[in-house]
């Protein structure tokens, strides 16, 4: 089933879709406008500032001879101004991309938090919900810089590099071809780099991936670990995925790493070749070359390198967010099998009708979990499905509310195919009470009020009367208003299970689906609920999903499940005069509950 656990790695892909980086750039669009704003303001404070090793040349080959003082003060002057000029700018750029990188990261987020909302069950069936959460948060907050000072920064440090040869050449052509010798050796470490980085940063997200996804199971299974001692065996297995994601992280940074000493080495040995050079040319009074001439250029030289140590280290993030960028389209791009068709129509008011006709289901391919499964409900009936564990109980209850689509054959709500339908019209008219009964953090009236927003206090009291929940709130510190916590573990199993009851009736649905609704709940309080379900029951098509017998007796056909097949089909009575599957299943509890009282 599961396609990847905490301790599998995912897929990494040999070869970057180049169309995914295009992709991203998307998000940028929107705020172009002020990007080109803070673009503008660093190119020219940049274009400013190449004038000062012009200013240090004039200064020292002129003015300084000619002890022209007042030149010198209206250049330092000057110097001063640009300087106030780029401090201004860089506060502005500042303020600017940091906008633009939050709302960037918030826009991803959304888009990848809203399409979870849409995949399907099986989405989640087969992953460590773990996986899933580091990519809507840790991957993406690694983009922010990228996609905002990043490109600001790249397209300032490649104009800057423009000027820089501009001036360079201007100033001394020769020693600027002499510079220039260092390029060809940047470039082939970066051809060297490239492919090793990007693969170690793909293994470092897949580590990363791992060790979140078991820190999210164990969180979620604490209680489980500390009832059987298992404290010593999970730190064991979380040292191991911690040590493996170090590993990975200290030989992807390795990479990262080469880019700057190279850079600065390549830019030392110019800068000395340059002095060599441009000394033995003073000294023999070749090519122009000045004293003045010569410390502006080895200022430009050290200008010149700067933005090419910006550009690798943004090449470094590029290369790292790649690795990124690709779980996170992914998710992205998941698709949604489970989703309205182009020609759905909106369900009209259910009267509660249910037909499943040759319905063929498999959770996995070549592993059938329903085999041609048929039948029909009436209006108001309440059919009771039983069998075994792994028989296909459940799966048939989420076919319904087509939580997942058939493989093969129709269901049918009132002569229409639930296919045709949009999800939202279909589910709106269902309350559905699962195994799990997930309560989230915040009050007990937010809780049932969860699935009917417009829903009045009033109402809320009463569908908690109906299921007997009243009592044990009202008990509570704070009664409805009382918080709880995510999974609700203030509250007992019982207490849950009540809760997410009201929470299903609350939406007065025309199908009631109840998914081991009572499995939780002590026998006495189950009488008082049983008395209120009868009322609920009452016009309205409900599926009852229970391995307590005694609940299902009075429903209006009880099916028997196995295999993926339904072999016995009839009322409680007409089921154990055949003495078959269902009257074994009832003697054994029955006989259990007589040796128990015993």
């Amino acid at each position: 089933m599961a396609r990847n656990k905490y301790d599998i790695d995912e897929v990494i892909e040999d070869k970057f879709d180049l169309n995914q980086l295009k992709r991203v750039f998307q998000y940028v669009k929107p705020y172009r406008g002020q990007l080109a704003i803070a673009l503008f303001l660093m190119l020219s404070s940049s274009a400013l500032t190449m004038l000062f090793p012009m200013f240090i040349s004039e200064i020292m080959d002129t003015y300084i001879p000619e002890k022209n003082i007042r030149a010198i003060v209206v250049i330092t002057i000057l110097s001063l101004v640009i300087v106030l000029y780029t401090c201004v700018c860089i506060r502005f750029k500042i303020r600017i991309t940091s906008r633009i990188g939050q709302a960037i990261v918030h826009q991803l987020r959304s888009d990848i938090f809203c399409h979870l909302q849409e995949l399907p069950f099986s989405y989640y069936d087969d992953r460590p919900h773990g996986k899933i959460q580091v990519r809507v948060v840790n991957y993406v907050n690694s983009l922010s810089d990228l996609l905002s000072n990043g490109i600001i920064n790249t397209i300032t440090d490649m104009c800057n590099l423009i000027f820089i040869l501009i001036f360079m050449f201007l100033l001394h052509v020769r020693l600027t071809l002499i510079c220039l010798c260092g390029l060809p050796v940047l470039m082939g470490v970066i051809v060297f780099v490239k492919r090793r980085q990007r693969r170690a940063w793909q293994i470092q997200s897949n580590k990363q991936s791992n060790l979140t996804a078991y820190i999210a199971e164990s969180i979620n299974g604490i209680r489980v670990t500390q009832s059987f001692v298992r404290e010593r065996e999970n730190t064991s297995i979380f040292n191991y995925l911690s040590d493996s994601y170090r590993s990975a992280w200290m030989h992807a940074v390795k990479y990262n790493f080469i880019m700057w000493p190279c850079i600065d080495s390549i830019s030392t040995v110019t800068t000395a070749l340059i002095y060599v050079i441009g000394i033995g040319w003073i000294s023999g009074g070749l090519y122009g070359v000045t004293v003045g001439i010569l410390i502006a250029f080895t200022s430009y030289i050290s200008r010149f390198w700067e933005p090419i140590n910006t550009l690798a280290s943004f090449y470094n993030s590029l290369l790292t967010a790649i690795a990124y960028l690709e779980r996170i389209f992914e998710t992205i791009d998941e698709p949604v099998n489970v989703k309205d068709s182009e020609e759905a129509v909106p369900m009209p008011p259910i009267k509660g009708s249910v037909a499943f006709q040759d319905v063929c289901f498999s959770y996995e391919d070549g592993v059938q979990i329903l085999n041609k499964v048929s039948f029909t409900t009436n209006p108001g009936d309440t059919y009771a499905i039983v069998g075994p564990t792994g028989a296909g109980k459940s799966t048939i209850v989420n076919l319904i509310s087509r939580f997942y689509n058939v493989d093969s054959g129709k269901i049918l709500i009132d002569g229409t195919d639930i296919s045709s339908v949009t999800l939202k019209s279909l589910r709106k008219q269902m309350g559905i009470m699962m195994q799990d009964s997930f309560i989230f953090s915040g009050t007990i009236m937010d809780n049932i009020r969860y699935g009917n927003l417009t829903a009045t206090d009033e109402e809320v009291i009463t569908a908690a009367k109906t299921v007997c929940a009243h009592d044990f709130i009202m008990e509570m510190e704070n009664g409805y208003q009382t918080q709880v916590n995510e999974r609700g573990s203030r509250l007992s199993a019982g207490q849950r299970q009540l809760i997410s009851f009201a929470r299903a009736l609350l939406e007065n649905p025309a199908i009631l689906i109840l998914d081991e609704a009572t499995s939780s709940i002590d026998t006495e309080t189950e009488i008082l609920l049983q008395k209120g379900l009868n009322r609920l029951l009452e016009g309205r098509t409900s599926f009852i999903i229970a391995h307590r017998l005694s609940t299902i007796k009075n429903a209006s056909r009880i099916l028997y499940v196995d295999k993926g097949k339904i072999l016995e089909a009839g009322t409680h009575e007409e089921l154990l005069a055949q003495k078959g599957e269902y009257y074994k299943l009832f003697m054994s509890q029955y006989d259990f509950l007589v040796s128990k009282q015993n």
